[in-house]
């Protein structure tokens, strides 16, 4: 287990949304969208919207522009589309869009999946920033990658970035 640098005040609940990227998936295939929900609302967070989405950068700026005229939505975590196959825009139509980038996300994540599948991990294009205040993750489609990012990053850094944008 990582130390944290000082802790996080505790009893902090983030406001959330889940959208799942997917041309085929449906909310009970969803496994990576169900996965993330649980695992936030397992980490006393809370889940305000979760929708599937079509890997259409229009589709996906909308839900982003949609999403962020919640006033109480703290954080946006967005999987699937992240791969360099033509129909993986997801990358392309946030990083448009972020007003900040987390790049050690991206950094730290392909690390760790290297660490798990190898050099396939060149490949995944996930990214994190901020966008009109609300923090935006975007991770692979992938149960595994999902996990991994929920667990290792997400999760354990929720609060303190929250806190942070909110100064």
């Amino acid at each position: 287990m990582t130390q944290q640098p000082h802790p996080d005040a505790l009893g902090i609940t983030i406001n959330c949304a889940v959208v799942t990227v997917s041309d085929t998936r449906t909310p009970e295939t969803d496994k990576s969208g169900n996965l993330i929900q649980q695992m936030l609302i397992d980490a006393n967070h809370t889940v305000l919207a979760y929708v599937i989405i079509h890997d259409e950068p229009t589709q996906i700026q909308a839900q982003i522009t949609l999403l962020s005229k919640q006033a109480n939505l703290d954080a946006v975590i967005f999987n699937g589309g992240t791969g360099i196959a033509s129909r993986d825009t997801t990358y392309d139509a946030i990083e448009k869009l972020l007003e900040k980038t987390l790049t050690g996300f991206g950094e730290i994540f392909r690390y760790l999946s290297y660490q798990e599948i190898g050099s396939r991990a060149i490949a995944s294009r996930a990214v994190a920033g901020v966008y009109q205040n609300k923090l935006i993750f975007s991770l692979p489609g992938s149960t595994n990658a999902v996990r991994l990012g929920m667990e290792k990053l997400i999760i354990p850094e929720l609060t303190h970035l929250v806190s942070q944008m909110r100064k």
